[in-house]
């Protein structure tokens, strides 16, 4: 598997060294950034494949890093936070960020989840599938171009709606607990009272529904979980 270039932005230098030396012995190549001005400048000029953006940083914060960033790019971005109140903030926002690690935090797990996001990124965006397009009545999903359209309305889903969205169409009429959801698109254990499955739902849910308070698609079955409704290529 391609192992991947990552985007480093920490203004802490000893978290930023210690970021990278160690993705480095992973094999990854990786780029740092102290601010968020200078993240973004380093985007504009080389391709990565993952960012791992702090939260707080100076000249721009990773808030409205993420935001620009995701206007531009579907790859997956880690946000790395030292406040429980800015998890709440990543997560409501809905800026964009596919997922956030709090400090302080151990490297190991840092390297985990960054595999974990790069092998999904890296399978969809290659993997051949024999039917890379499914219709669900009028959205339509394309596995090959990684792309999303509700009509003849295109629909900007981030790597992780994306794959959220994929998870729910490869199994269609099943019902999922938020725990195997969890398991099954973020690759880790479930950690009872954690929103991040529903507030991705909530998102996906507005970006794919003609009505998001009555959802065609994922609905939810109150007391387990949630089910995608829908024959596909209908």
């Amino acid at each position: 598997m391609e192992q991947g270039k990552i985007l480093v932005a920490e203004d802490d230098r000893e978290i930023r060294m210690l970021l990278k030396k160690y993705l480095e012995k992973e094999g990854y190549k990786v780029d740092t950034a102290c601010d968020g001005v200078e993240a973004l400048a380093s985007f504009e000029r080389y391709p990565y494949h993952l960012v791992l953006l702090d939260v707080m940083m100076p000249k721009m914060d990773g808030i409205e890093v993420c935001r620009r960033l995701r206007n531009q790019s579907n790859i997956p971005i880690l946000m790395l936070t030292a406040k429980d109140g800015e998890v709440d903030m990543i997560l409501g926002l809905g800026m964009g960020a596919d997922d956030y690690i709090t400090k302080p935090f151990r490297i190991n797990e840092v390297l985990a989840r960054v595999k974990a996001q790069l092998r999904r990124y890296f399978l969809l965006g290659t993997k051949q599938d024999e039917n890379q397009l499914k219709v669900f009545g009028n959205l339509t999903i394309d596995m090959a171009s990684y792309s999303v359209q509700r009509g003849q309305e295109s629909i900007v889903l981030t790597a992780k709606e994306f794959q959220l969205l994929k998870f729910f169409s490869d199994h269609p009429n099943q019902v999922f607990t938020k725990a195997q959801i969890f398991r099954q698109v973020w690759g880790d254990e479930y950690i009872e009272d954690d929103n991040t499955v529903m507030v991705h739902i909530r998102r996906l849910r507005k970006k794919i529904e003609e009505n998001p308070e009555a959802p065609e698609y994922i609905q939810t079955v109150w007391g387990i979980g949630y089910k995608f409704v829908g024959d596909g290529n209908r």
